[in-house]
């Protein structure tokens, strides 16, 4: 017998939710804060660092985008959405006030609870950088549970930085390693110049009681991997995602599989200990 309380939902209908502010952060990138319409689901909603949701636009479709505020901070759940194809296309017309669909959170989680007192090298690379700054602002709000906090966040040109609004804050913190790096250079340019990979190993951050986590695109995760494990950090203190692979987020439709892992319930988060038990499909 099904139920019909109406309190449990179908897993794969998305939850009414509106637009409350956008941001234009890059040319092709576009940031949306949403609250759900039901007010109880948003006040008794949880999720966990590296966790993911899927956006729909009604009548389009539906993408995976991990959830880049932080549990910390619960006005609002923030995504942003790069446009790649039809779907993101028809989420870049959303803006504030329009209705969004929403189901999350889904997968695992970045496991925090297991660093506390060890120093976290963050490095980031474009979109890649929506990750990082989830993680990053938990850690950030509960600063007294672990060392050093370190981000290296790069992009093809200054354009191409997101969370722009972020930067001040993070750069003036005495308490946050800050080096953003460009590809080339650019007029009025005051950082560092060169790909990420080489600006880490230049950087050289100590593999001793630290833990690095990367998220980009495919190649700067290759060339950054090789980087670390050359600069001695060992495979179970590397962390990375890979929520691009998700598709219907719940192990049903099995198309996110790597070898008999599914990417939407063992996933997105891997240790590069666990990407290496993996089929090389990355």
């Amino acid at each position: 017998m099904s139920c019909t309380c109406g309190k449990h939902s179908n897993p794969l209908l998305p939850e009414m939710a509106t637009v409350i502010e956008t941001v234009q952060e890059t040319h092709n990138i576009k940031t949306f804060r949403v609250r759900f319409d039901d007010e109880e689901k948003m006040k008794n909603f949880t999720f966990q660092p590296g966790q993911v949701g899927q956006l729909s636009a009604f009548g389009v479709g539906e993408s995976t985008f991990v959830i880049n505020s932080s549990p910390t901070r619960m006005d609002y759940l923030q995504f942003s959405v790069m446009k790649a194809g039809e779907n993101t296309a028809a989420l870049h017309k959303l803006n504030a006030g329009d209705k969004i669909g929403v189901r999350a959170p889904l997968g695992n989680w970045l496991p925090y609870d297991q660093w506390k007192g060890k120093n976290v090298f963050f490095i980031g690379g474009g979109i890649g950088m929506a990750p990082i700054r989830t993680i990053m602002v938990y850690l950030l709000d509960n600063r007294k549970d672990y060392g050093d906090i370190s981000l290296l966040y790069g992009a093809k040109t200054p354009a191409d930085l997101s969370f722009q609004s972020d930067m001040p804050e993070w750069l003036g913190r005495k308490d946050l390693n800050v080096t953003l790096t460009i590809d080339n250079p650019a007029d009025g340019w005051e950082h560092k110049v060169g790909l990420i990979p080489n600006v880490l190993k230049e950087i050289g951050p100590k593999p001793d009681n630290t833990i690095a986590v990367l998220c980009g695109p495919p190649i700067m995760i290759k060339f950054t991997l090789a980087a670390l494990v050359e600069l001695g950090f060992p495979d179970d203190q590397i962390y990375t995602t890979l929520e691009k692979r998700k598709k219907c987020g719940i192990g049903i439709c099995g198309r996110c599989n790597i070898g008999g892992k599914l990417v939407c319930l063992d996933g997105p988060v891997f240790s590069n200990k666990q990407l290496k038990e993996l089929p090389p499909e990355l």
